[in-house]
């Protein structure tokens, strides 16, 4: 147990209790939470063609930034996006595994396959070589012959007549991807199920998408159902809900998903089940590479929604949205396919400070903070090492007097992107508007 205690005993006079300060961070140990399943991104959508643009050097150099836990964010979670038809952006499709009707629901399938899927086999290669485990594939929509709206954009919903044809489907890609030596994991059949978009998008309504479940969970062997990253945490509640409420449901369904986008996490999902915040990316509308500049799609802002998807909401994973894209992007990195290079964002290094160190397998301790402008997190990982997050949401330094152990705090603000400092002794300030990660070991 981390704890910081003050005694005082005055020799020869009547002893009163006189009450300590309490310590500015307080973990104990015997309280936890959640296990942590991981961090990780998204380059769904054609964005893995932006890396290729670059030269085999800095393609490198990005994917050390994703993947490498020495030198960048050590992401340990790679998220999927199962095919579908062009829209209307060259970077908003992706390439069908079924592209035609084989003649109903019940005619043999006729899948194709090109072993590349808009080059997210390489990067989930690439992924695999720097030791990430998991992979999560995701459908925004069936192919459109097999909804009512014969499209597979704009909504729509999917066919009762096919529902065992598109869960066989769904199969077929993860077989697709084991033969190239990359085992998905996490197998999600519905994207934002209640938002209708002019690119792939399907909807289920709470109740459907827990009758899709009883179709899908029998024939998903060796995989883990996801369900149903909702466009809101809030709004998920309802997904879950449903799907607790039915026995056969609630028995396939192992990871239940959300978003932020319509509302952020402040509670967990009403579930026993792991949850994961599955996708966002704050809304702005320039490329932002600052810590915390007051914009709420810097670096600070990312750091906070972390925090508060772990404290408040319990997840076991935080996926980001994008990894990387081009333009005024809010992704991790700007990837200019034109100028041949790459930019860097604070983002990127407010993930790392909690992906890099809080690895799978680790577990939430209780933890708290005297003062209200310091949020902290507190982890245990599987190899013992203790990780400690604090968020100093003030202008002020706090210092912490109860440092145990072998520690090195990582300082992540303006001028640092988790920059190393040893501790000495039991002292440690952490410095305003910043995150400091503290690994004991």
């Amino acid at each position: 147990m981390l704890r910081a205690v003050v005694a005082v005993t005055l020799l020869g006079v009547p002893s009163v209790a006189q009450p300590a300060d309490p310590p500015a961070i307080t973990v104990n140990e015997r309280v936890r939470h959640q296990e942590i399943d991981g961090f990780g991104i998204s380059q769904a959508f054609r964005r893995n063609e932006l890396l290729k643009a670059l030269s085999p050097a800095q393609q490198r150099e990005v994917l050390d930034l994703w993947f490498d836990r020495d030198k960048g964010a050590g992401l340990s979670i790679l998220r999927l996006g199962i095919g579908s038809s062009p829209a209307g952006s060259p970077y908003d499709h992706m390439v069908s595994i079924q592209p035609e009707d084989p003649g109903g629901p019940d005619a043999p399938p006729k899948y194709v396959w090109d072993g590349d899927d808009n080059s997210q086999v390489w990067v989930a290669k690439e992924a695999k070589a720097y030791g990430v485990k998991r992979f999560f594939a995701d459908a925004w929509s069936a192919p459109g012959y097999m909804k009512d709206n014969g499209d597979d954009k704009n909504g729509g919903t999917l066919k009762p007549e096919w529902q065992r044809a598109y869960a066989d489907y769904l199969m077929a890609y993860t077989k697709f991807y084991a033969e190239e030596g990359i085992k998905i994991t996490d197998l999600g059949f519905t994207n934002e199920p209640d938002w209708t978009t002019t690119y792939a998008s399907m909807r289920f309504t709470p109740e459907q998408a827990a009758q899709f479940v009883k179709v899908l969970g029998p024939v998903a062997k060796g995989v883990q159902v996801v369900c149903c990253d909702s466009f809101g945490w809030n709004q998920a509640k309802a997904y879950t809900a449903a799907i607790e409420a039915d026995p056969q449901a609630r028995r396939w369904v192992k990871t239940h998903t959300g978003h932020t986008y319509a509302s952020p996490v402040d509670a967990p999902l009403p579930t026993g089940r792991k949850t994961w915040m599955s996708e966002w990316n704050p809304s702005g509308s320039t490329w932002n590479e600052n810590w915390d500049d007051g914009s709420g799609y810097d670096g600070f802002t990312i750091a906070q929604a972390v925090h508060d998807a772990l404290t408040l909401g319990n997840v076991s994973a935080y996926v980001y949205w994008l990894g990387g894209s081009r333009g005024e992007t809010r992704a991790l990195l700007q990837l200019d396919e034109t100028a041949k290079t790459y930019h860097v964002s604070k983002r990127l290094w407010a993930l790392a400070a909690y992906s890099r160190f809080i690895r799978p397998g680790a577990v939430r301790l209780d933890a708290s903070a005297a003062s209200p402008a310091l949020k902290v997190s507190a982890f245990r990982n599987a190899d013992g090492s203790r990780v400690i997050e604090a968020l100093n949401t003030g202008t002020t330094p706090v210092t912490w007097d109860g440092v145990r152990g072998r520690a090195t705090a990582y300082v992540t603000d303006n001028a640092n992107s988790l920059t190393p400092s040893p501790v000495t002794g039991r002292t440690l300030t952490l410095p305003p508007r910043a995150l400091t990660t503290i690994v004991l070991r």
